[in-house]
C-alpha cells in the first residue's frame, strides 16, 4: 500500500519544511495548483493506526489525513468509466465533468469529492474496516495530474485541435484503468518521485 511507501519517504524526508504563504486567488486553476505545492510540502512523519476507519488528527499540526485504499481504487473504475464513454463519444462536455470531479478531489481531498461521497455513502458501510489505511496526499496529488490531463483533453475536444483532447483522453484513461484493475496508481509514483528529490534538493 501507498501508505508504507509514503511513510518511508516522510522518514527520509524529516527535513522537508511546511509550506506557508497567502492562499491564493479563488479561480480553480489556480486553487488546483497552490493545493500541488501544498502536497508536496512533507511535515515530520508520526505514528498512525495500521487499520480502522479513516481518520485525521487533529491534536498534531500538520498530520495528512488516513483514507480507506479502496475508496481511490473505486473512484479509479467510476473514472475509467467516464473517460472511455468521453473517448469512445468525443464528448468534450463529459470530458469536463471528469476533470471538474477531478479539480474537486485534489482541493477538497478525496473524501470529499464525488466519488468519495458515492463510496463513503453507499460502499464502505457494506464492506468491512479496511486492513490498513493510506496517506491521502499521494493520490490527491494524482487527482491534480488527472486535472491537468482532462483539462488539456478538454481544450482539445471544445476548441480544438481534436487530436489533442483524444491523445489526453487516452493517457487519463490508461492511468485510471491501471489504478481501477491493478491498484497501480501512476500520479502517486511520481508523487512519491518528487518527494524524494525534493528531500535530496534541500538537503543538499
Amino acid at each position: 500500500m501507498f501508505d508504507r511507501a509514503t511513510a518511508q519517504c516522510c522518514n527520509q524526508d524529516r527535513a522537508c519544511r511546511d509550506s506557508t504563504g497567502d492562499p491564493g486567488p479563488h479561480r480553480l486553476r489556480s486553487r488546483v495548483v497552490g493545493g500541488v505545492s501544498a502536497l508536496l510540502t512533507l511535515p515530520p512523519s508520526v505514528d498512525h493506526p495500521s487499520s480502522g476507519s479513516e481518520s485525521h488528527l487533529p491534536n498534531v499540526p500538520g498530520t495528512p489525513a488516513l483514507i480507506d485504499p479502496r475508496g481511490p481504487r473505486f473512484a479509479a473504475a467510476l473514472t475509467t468509466l467516464v473517460l472511455a464513454a468521453a473517448l469512445i463519444t468525443g464528448s468534450g462536455a463529459l470530458l469536463a465533468a471528469q476533470t471538474l470531479v477531478f479539480a474537486l478531489g485534489a482541493t477538497l481531498g478525496l473524501r470529499f469529492s464525488p466519488y468519495g461521497l458515492l463510496y463513503r455513502t453507499l460502499v464502505r458501510p457494506r464492506l468491512g474496516p479496511p486492513g490498513e489505511l493510506e496517506d491521502e496526499r499521494p493520490p490527491r496529488f494524482a487527482q491534480a495530474v488527472g486535472f491537468a490531463f482532462g483539462a488539456v483533453g478538454t481544450i482539445g475536444y471544445l476548441v480544438g485541435p481534436s487530436w489533442l483532447g483524444v491523445a489526453a483522453c487516452a493517457l487519463a484513461l490508461a492511468a485510471a484503468f491501471l489504478n481501477a484493475a491493478f491498484g497501480y496508481c501512476l500520479g502517486c509514483e511520481v508523487y512519491l518521485l518528487l518527494v524524494r528529490s525534493r528531500g535530496r534538493l534541500d538537503h543538499g
